[in-house]
């Protein structure tokens, strides 16, 4: 899995106003969970938030935040939710949920088909069911994508299913294995 350093502050100014008086000043106003304990807010430099998060958009990553004025040295976390200004597309809020690298959690993990199947070349046409998929592990054992190799697909054949992944021993698939994922019509 991806991973990300990421550095924040500990923020001491609250409300809507202030939050605005941030965003002029180019920093971002975030928050952190932790799973039932008290939360912290943040305060990030919006243009290196930013950067950070279009390097990991659309991926499962990691991402550890070095808070300056927090107790604790670094913070585990995955990123929740995403607020931008629908006009502006400026960054507004960002919320993170703390965790921790030894605890089980549940990942959706996309699939990446390469090559061309056979049938395609034969005048099939590829049918994709499915594009990602449910694993449970570990967040640095989880892959960040799980590529297959389609090229042995026929027309008309049964087509690759869930099962005929490759996926790590250390990780569990909770979708259906016999759930058919790619085929070729």
């Amino acid at each position: 899995m991806l991973q990300v350093d990421i550095p924040a502050t500990v923020r001491t100014v609250f409300g809507k106003g202030e939050a605005r008086r941030l965003r002029k000043k180019n920093i971002t106003p975030a928050i952190l969970y932790s799973g039932g304990k008290d939360t912290l807010a943040l305060q990030f430099d919006a243009s290196e938030l930013h950067k950070n998060l279009l390097f990991i958009h659309g991926r499962n990553a990691v991402v550890t935040l070095k808070i300056e004025g927090d107790t604790k040295d670094v913070r585990h976390v995955l990123i929740k939710e995403i607020q931008k200004d629908p006009v502006t597309e400026q960054l507004v809020h960002v919320d993170f949920l703390e965790i921790e690298l030894d605890q089980v959690i549940e990942f959706r993990v996309p699939l990446r088909f390469t090559g061309t199947a056979k049938g395609v070349d034969m005048g099939g046409e590829l049918v994709v069911f499915r594009n990602e998929v449910v694993l449970r592990g570990k967040p640095l054992d989880i892959p960040d994508e799980i590529e297959t190799d389609i090229t042995p697909l026929e027309r008309g054949g049964a087509g690759l299913t869930l099962g005929d992944l490759q996926i790590p021993d250390s990780v569990t698939m909770l979708d259906n294995r016999d759930t058919v994922c790619v085929t070729v019509h």
